[in-house]
């Protein structure tokens, strides 16, 4: 009514706002009528909403697919069923196999072929690491297995236990210090433990 106000569509003077005039308990009471495009839309809503299909089916169809990279570590697991993701599991047996060589976590793969391997990684594929490509450029996979680590959301030795980790290696001998770190590794939940 503002609007068609505004523009002159009526003169102010001919239209009258009853609003203040009914009493609150009568527009309280009034159902506020819902449109017949907007009651469509509301049914269309519902209706989408009910058949969507379930996580599960989305995963058969291969249309959903989980993340690796950047995913809590317990999550991850519980959705793939393993025991240690398998991106840690692949990248170490090939390390302890073909990576000793000095410093095959200090220095960096390249970065391209670190971006091939998490794509295949994060595309539920193992690579073959074998590969020439691989082979010739180690340190990537160790790189690889760091760029898992730092996207954890929760740290593997976890924000929780923190303090104490910080605790135990502060400690004044190294006896007592395996002991601290021991018992602080102990408290690690069970994915993060494994």
């Amino acid at each position: 009514l503002f609007v068609l106000l505004q523009v002159g569509f009526f003169p102010s003077e001919c239209v009258e706002l009853i609003n203040d005039k009914v009493p609150q308990s009568v527009t309280n009471s009034v159902p506020k009528p819902v449109s017949k495009k907007h009651g469509k839309l509301i049914t269309f809503l519902r209706t989408f909403m009910k058949s969507r299909p379930t996580k599960q089916k989305l995963k058969q169809r291969g249309i959903l697919k989980e993340r690796v990279f950047g995913c809590d570590l317990g999550e991850h697991l519980l959705n793939s069923g393993h025991d240690v993701p398998q991106v840690l599991k692949s990248c170490t047996e090939f390390i302890e196999k073909h990576g000793i060589v000095d410093g095959i976590y200090r220095l960096s793969g390249i970065a391209s072929n670190i971006q091939k391997l998490r794509h295949e990684f994060d595309s539920e594929q193992i690579p073959d690491l074998t590969k020439d490509i691989y082979i010739q450029d180690i340190h990537c996979v160790g790189s690889l297995c760091k760029l898992y680590f730092r996207e954890l959301p929760n740290p593997l030795l976890t924000y929780q236990l923190y303090e104490k980790f910080s605790d135990a290696v502060s400690a004044a001998t190294d006896e007592e210090r395996l002991v601290k770190i021991h018992d602080v590794i102990q408290q690690l939940p069970p994915p993060h433990y494994r």
